[in-house]
């Protein structure tokens, strides 16, 4: 996308600077060097400061691409949200091998990370900045506060939807936090400035505070439509509680299937969104027009630059005998392949595989850090669905998208196989309706009787792809760890190994575990 708030974003990235080093303590106030008394006098402040909590999730630093960064990191670059989320979902799977021998990297690779891998310190303190600057604005926007300086009416109910859209985002890191690393400290704008170091809550009273938090914010944020793409509207909401309730079983050990459905199938019923036609063109320059995209982190080659984001995944998708220009950029990064199963996971016909880049590549990977061992696929490119190259060659203005209308379509029909209630004919329509895009109408359909667990499984992992999703939903299916399912380079071997079940969780930062004497680390570390 290529139609930006930069100046927002400029704005806000004056704001509020919070340097993590060692600790990313959510109950220290953000530094800055203004203060509450001068910028508040400003109404636009109030929108700047919520551009500057969505830009938490796109660039890494005040002044992009690089420097003056939110978080100390030996390669700011590296640690972007979406790039460390990412990461952290796709390298241990059956999906992705990058070829890189950066620290931590071929770690997680193989599912042989350790507590000092900083990728995981990393994404640990991303979620936690993100969590420190909800909290603050959430505090300098109470009704006491906003009457003390003389905001009207009119603003002050722009400002509700704010107070929302950011309780919405603190939900979302809330929600990284306790699938990627578990049992995570639980801090609100209520908890004191400058207090101790923070309890640890238990995973299931972190699930219960998003519960809680996405059922009570819904109705203020605004109705999907114009003026609202990169923000979140009312059917962020319920997707985002779809997803939650997906995995409940795995964060409290009680499934909520029917939830799950029913926030799946609000999204849908909101008519907001419908599928895009053309499947690749949900992952280019100008996704902004896809009908599908629920919520995307923004991207723009001019004002919103960063090495993280799909800066990252359209430049190491790339290497080889490709051409950088075919996919809109400037050079390839030589990084990540298909590991064989995901590729495997495709029929012929699959116009989801289309985009499969196979001259000079092996299915197979027998080594990590050959480019050539792995298929490419380059899904995220720099051009537009008429075929014009992005605004930049180096920084790209797709969108990753965070939520699918797609998506909501397969945990309707999962949460249905598993006892969740709905229709099984509309679950079929369902994941049909992604089939005949994929193959072409009246081709790929399948049967009431083909709709299966495993099959949803197979089909998440077709749809999906390279989205972030796949080691929750392997872990949601019992089969990110143990023996029962085995991909390349899975503990450590070309053939795949079982992995022990304590993997199915991160641990937490050593680092924090000196900081923070309140937390206990993750069993099996």
């Amino acid at each position: 996308m290529n139609i930006r708030p930069s100046k927002a974003f400029a704005v806000a990235a004056a704001l509020l600077f919070l340097a993590a080093a060692g600790c990313t303590d959510p109950t220290v106030a953000p530094k800055s060097t203004v203060t509450e008394a001068n910028i508040f006098t400003d109404q636009n402040s109030y929108r700047a400061f919520l551009a500057k909590l969505y830009a938490g999730l796109a660039v890494t630093g005040q002044q992009g691409p690089h420097g003056n960064a939110d978080i100390t990191a030996n390669d700011e670059g590296f640690y972007n949200y979406v790039r460390l989320l990412w990461c952290l979902n796709e390298l241990p799977t059956d999906e992705a091998v990058i070829g890189w021998g950066d620290p931590g990297l071929p770690d997680l690779n193989r599912g042989t990370w350790s507590t000092s891998s900083p990728w995981l310190e990393a994404m640990y303190y991303r979620v936690f900045y993100q969590v420190t600057l909800a909290n603050e604005f959430l505090r300098q926007t109470t009704a006491d506060k906003l009457a003390s300086r003389g905001v009207g009416t009119t603003l002050g109910a722009t400002i509700q939807q704010y107070r929302a859209e950011a309780r919405f985002l603190r939900a979302l890191s809330y929600w990284h936090g306790i699938d990627l690393f578990g049992n995570i400290p639980l801090v609100t704008e209520d908890d004191p400035v400058g207090a101790t170091p923070p309890a640890q809550a238990t995973r299931a009273e972190i699930y219960d505070y998003i519960v809680t938090e996405l059922t009570a914010l819904r109705d203020s944020l605004a109705p999907a439509g114009a003026g609202m793409y990169g923000r979140a509207a009312r059917p962020a909401a319920d997707m985002l509680l779809a997803k939650v309730y997906l995995n409940a079983g795995v964060y409290t050990g009680t499934p909520q299937w029917s939830g799950a459905l029913t926030a799946a199938q609000a999204v849908i019923a909101s008519g907001a969104y419908s599928l895009e036609p053309v499947y690749q063109h949900n992952f280019l320059a100008d996704n902004n027009t896809s009908p599908e995209i629920i919520l995307p982190v923004t991207s723009d080659g001019q004002h919103t630059q960063t090495w993280g984001g799909t800066t990252f995944l359209v430049h190491a998708s790339c290497g080889g005998s490709m051409s950088p220009a075919t996919y809109g950029i400037d050079y390839c990064w030589w990084g990540l392949r298909l590991k064989p199963e995901a590729y495997n996971n495709y029929a012929a016909g699959d116009g989801r595989a289309s985009y499969f880049y196979t001259s000079g590549q092996n299915v197979a990977v027998t080594s990590t850090t050959n480019w050539n061992d792995g298929i490419a696929a380059p899904k995220f490119q720099n051009v537009t669905s008429t075929g014009a190259s992005g605004s930049n060659g180096t920084h790209p203005d797709t969108d990753f998208p965070l939520f699918r209308l797609a998506d909501a379509y397969l945990i309707y029909a999962e949460a249905n196989l598993r006892g969740g209630g709905g229709s099984a004919a509309t679950a079929l329509t369902y994941v049909n309706a992604l089939r005949q895009r994929a193959y072409g109408t009246g081709l790929g359909i399948i049967t009431a009787g083909q709709l299966t667990l495993d099959f949803v499984l197979a089909e998440r992992g077709r749809e999906l792809l390279w989205e972030g999703h796949r080691r929750t939903d392997l872990v949601r299916f019992a089969l990110f760890t143990g023996g029962t399912y085995l991909w390349a380079w899975k503990g450590g071997t070309q053939a795949g190994t079982a992995l022990a079940a304590h993997l199915n969780l991160y641990p937490l930062p050593a680092s924090e575990l000196v900081a923070n004497p309140n937390l206990t680390q993750n069993t099996g570390y």
